[in-house]
């Protein structure tokens, strides 16, 4: 793509975060990155595609298309948990929004009728817990009273109901999209994968439910903001398919918007990038830091910078078709100049905070929703042997 001619005219630049990642914060990326090109005049927006994907499948509507995938299945190939499903339906459809409600912690008060275990539909999942029952107790006992005692309902409630989320999950798997994961989203595609190839199968394959939701929500989002950039941030190998659909919707309706790939992912396993196909559906991919990158891209578009000039930047050259690395030698931006993440955009309310397991330790990854600063770039010590101190965010430190 040749710059444009010199223009003044701002761009919209417009972040996303592909699914999957976590459910219970927003990851940060987009965040330091939006409040960043506001900093220097940008006018820059932010959305989170992951977070709004798993609400519009467990939404009654989103449970709806699921049932009727389910029933178009033989009924030789429906597992014994899509038939449970499809048997309990009616009390699916009529938790999932009081169940989603409580985890986003706007409705409390269903906690007891959830830690009573007669309000979710229980499945395969539930079946630990019930491992944990006293058998030297002829009454039973609390399966769950070591881990929360008599006090911990709300607790209780939040663990009950994580279950019945990555059960509604296992139910996603099994009918619809065998892919599927909280976090992990057909992360094998893109994990420690020498070609291309699955990962260019899965996205000339048919859509998937879950394909056809992304679809709708990226046509949504570019109809909310009108970009003319489209910035992908891709932290894991769970988010890289999602983030490969999202470029597609968006070339398939938009082929004039750019579209940029970056993230964690992008910086780890993408530094020897040599296939021309990715560029099918991301106009650029940018390495490392994206503050300097892309303030080198957003003035190569609009025409006062040449392509030349591009900083850490891959791109497909127009005439042989092969996938060039540029890197004009310019500084990053210091730490100090950076600015403060923004989290306007972002849907603060929405998050979930799910309880996977009883761990106390392990809540500090998926409950509650974290407000992640970053305190200094890189690290100064860096003589870990268990680290790549060669990557750029942790050998400069800042």
């Amino acid at each position: 793509m040749s710059a444009a001619p010199p223009s003044s005219h701002p761009i919209r630049v417009l972040s996303v975060i592909p699914p999957m990642t976590q459910l219970n914060t927003p990851y940060p990326s987009t965040a330091y990155l939006t409040g960043f090109l506001r900093s220097r005049g940008v006018d820059a927006v932010q959305e989170d595609l992951a977070l709004k994907l798993v609400l519009r499948l467990l939404s009654p509507a989103g449970l709806d298309d699921i049932r009727a995938r389910a029933e178009a299945l033989p009924k030789k190939r429906r597992t014994p948990l899509v038939q449970g499903f499809l048997d309990h339906f009616a009390r699916y459809r009529y938790t999932v929004d009081p169940t989603i409600a409580f985890l986003q912690g706007r409705d409390p008060t269903i906690a007891h009728r959830i830690a009573s275990r007669t309000f979710l539909p229980e499945g395969p999942r539930f079946d630990a817990v019930d491992a944990y029952v006293d058998p030297d107790d002829p009454e039973g006992g609390d399966p769950l009273a070591w881990a929360f005692g008599a006090l911990g309902l709300a607790d209780r409630a939040r663990h009950l109901a994580t279950l019945y989320l990555n059960e509604l999950a296992d139910i996603l798997r099994d009918a619809v999209d065998a892919r599927f994961e909280f976090v992990r989203y057909a992360e094998t595609l893109a994990m420690s994968q020498p070609t291309f190839e699955p990962l260019a199968a899965a996205l000339a394959a048919a859509p998937t439910l879950v394909d056809a939701y992304l679809k709708d929500l990226t046509l949504e989002a570019l109809c909310r903001h009108s970009p003319q950039v489209v910035l992908v941030s891709t932290p894991f190998p769970g988010s890289v398919y999602g983030a490969f659909r999202i470029a597609q919707a968006i070339k398939a309706a938009h082929p004039e918007i750019v579209t940029v790939l970056g993230g964690g992912f992008v910086n780890t396993e993408l530094r020897e990038l040599a296939e021309p196909r990715v560029f099918d559906h991301f106009d650029y991919v940018t390495l490392d830091d994206g503050e300097r990158p892309l303030l080198a891209l957003l003035e190569h578009l609009q025409g006062r910078r040449g392509r030349s000039r591009l900083v850490r930047t891959f791109v497909r050259d127009a005439d042989t078709g092969q996938v060039r690395y540029i890197n004009l030698a310019e500084p990053d931006v210091p730490f100090a100049e950076v600015g403060t993440p923004t989290w306007d955009g972002l849907p603060l309310d929405g998050y979930l905070s799910v309880l996977d397991m009883l761990n106390p330790m392990h809540r500090l990854w998926s409950d509650g929703r974290w407000n992640k600063l970053t305190v200094a770039h890189g690290c100064y010590w860096k003589k870990c042997s268990f680290c790549d101190v060669s990557l750029d965010y942790i050998g400069r430190y800042d």
